[in-house]
């Protein structure tokens, strides 16, 4: 994969977010003040998906634009209210504009190269925190997601924590293959597979607890990891 495809693919895939996100705070019961800045971010999340396929002049001004956007939201909620999601979405934008306004070529790259390394190192860190408790190496953290779970959770999955030997399975599951993520990028056909599981694992945390937001800008940052095994490994 080309830098210049890597970057296009990344600008389409977030303005296709976050128009998505913007169409969410438009509803008529949202506040005046809020439907003015997500009206101006479905604007620009338009403009980034025609920057990422006809206007690629338009990619540094609209990259810009968006991280100011951005972070105009964020004290009007009071701090990411997406928690990680946000991160993620600020992190992209930011390296983005790294890729497509930086003078020199090298910078420009390593701009990108910045958001695959945070990719690799996010699940890599999930991996390390989780390992360390003890309540996840014993399959209680799990069985606790399913128990007392905040997320719209129905009954039929918060019976889930009935079954102990099945969460401990899952949950060491989840921890050897956040440990490993790493190692993926040795191979190409591998780290296809590690995306593949990664964006499976993501769809289903979107489709059991709601957390559909983290599933789509994940996706937005896998051009760049796979750019930098072409790059580095080839």
């Amino acid at each position: 994969m080309t830098f210049a495809f890597a970057v296009q693919l990344t600008a389409v895939a977030t303005g296709l977010v976050f128009l998505q996100q913007s169409l969410e705070h438009l509803r008529p019961a949202a506040r005046p003040a809020e439907r003015r800045l997500f009206a101006a971010r479905l604007i620009l999340s338009l403009a980034m998906v025609a920057a990422g396929i006809v206007a690629p002049a338009w990619l540094p001004g609209v990259t810009l634009a968006l991280i100011a956007n951005h972070l105009l939201i964020l004290p009007f909620f009071n701090g990411p209210y997406n928690g990680g999601a946000d991160r993620m979405s600020l992190l992209v934008l930011l390296c983005l504009a790294g890729a497509a306004t930086l003078p020199d070529p090298q910078w420009r790259m390593l701009a990108f190269g910045y958001l695959a390394m945070q990719l690799l190192l996010s699940y890599f860190m999930a991996g390390w925190v989780k390992i360390v408790n003890p309540d996840w190496r014993s399959g209680r953290a799990l069985r606790d997601v399913f128990l007392f779970s905040t997320y719209p959770a129905g009954e039929n999955l918060r019976r889930w924590a009935n079954r102990p030997r099945t969460l401990l399975v899952a949950g060491w599951a989840v921890m050897l293959f956040e440990l490993a993520f790493p190692i993926a990028l040795l191979s190409r056909p591998a780290l296809i597979a590690a995306l593949v599981i990664s964006a499976t694992f993501h769809l289903a945390n979107a489709c059991l607890f709601g957390l559909n937001r983290f599933f789509w800008i994940w996706l937005c940052a896998y051009p760049s990891i796979l750019w930098l095994h072409d790059r580095a490994v080839g």
